[in-house]
């Protein structure tokens, strides 16, 4: 038997979006790419298609390797699809710049004690 899906369905189930209204979004915003070009979320998804999924700062390569129109564990929507292993390098390289970009500005900010804020207002009153 062969299942006939949406793609806004399928990716919805394979767990890349929360809700299909998101996935159709997404889709209707050009973040989605079949076999390399723009498509419509009432596509009929096969086995074997390619799929470019930008979500946020994320982009996915992967592979369709089996359909499905039910959302279930995390675990089994991952046997839904391939990732290419360059695109997943890219995306863990881009994450952790991301990290390290994030951690240089989370240096917390305390206020000045007293002895900074009579330097402080010190430096301001100069004329």
């Amino acid at each position: 038997m062969n299942l006939l899906v949406r793609l806004d369905k399928w990716l919805w189930a394979a767990r890349f979006f929360k809700t299909r209204a998101m996935a159709r979004a997404a889709i209707q915003g050009g973040k989605i790419q079949l076999n390399g070009t723009r498509t419509k979320p009432g596509r009929v998804l096969n086995a074997g298609d390619q799929l470019r999924i930008q979500r946020g700062e994320e982009i996915f390569h992967i592979t369709v390797k089996a359909i499905s129109d039910r959302r279930g564990p995390a675990k089994l929507a991952q046997n839904l699809y391939s990732e290419s292993e360059e695109s997943r390098l890219r995306r863990e390289a881009v994450t952790a710049q991301r990290a390290l970009q994030r951690s240089q500005y989370a240096q917390r900010q305390r206020r000045p004690d007293k002895r900074e804020r009579r330097r402080i207002i010190q430096f301001l009153n100069k004329d």
